[in-house]
């Protein structure tokens, strides 16, 4: 649960450095994955959901040309236990 909440706040500081008028759509695109998701159990089925976290993520900055290397704090939680 730690893990998840930590995967949360990393995506929410993401967040912020994209344009200001989607921040909101985004905002509550994430709670909304998190909280479908919380129930989950298996541990490889909640490294498959840390994965797509982070790969989602670095696709949205791309989307929005902000520098991938942002994402440097998600990836260190999504992919080490």
């Amino acid at each position: 649960m730690e893990r998840a909440l930590r995967a949360y706040g990393g995506v929410l500081r993401l967040i912020r450095l994209l344009p200001k008028q989607t921040r909101s759509y985004y905002q509550q695109y994430a709670r909304e994955n998190f909280v479908n998701y919380r129930e989950v159990s298996g541990s490889d089925s909640i490294d498959e959901l840390f994965q797509r976290t982070y790969n989602h993520a670095c696709w949205v900055l791309k989307k929005y040309q902000v520098d991938e290397a942002a994402a440097k704090n998600l990836k260190e939680i999504c992919f080490n236990t």
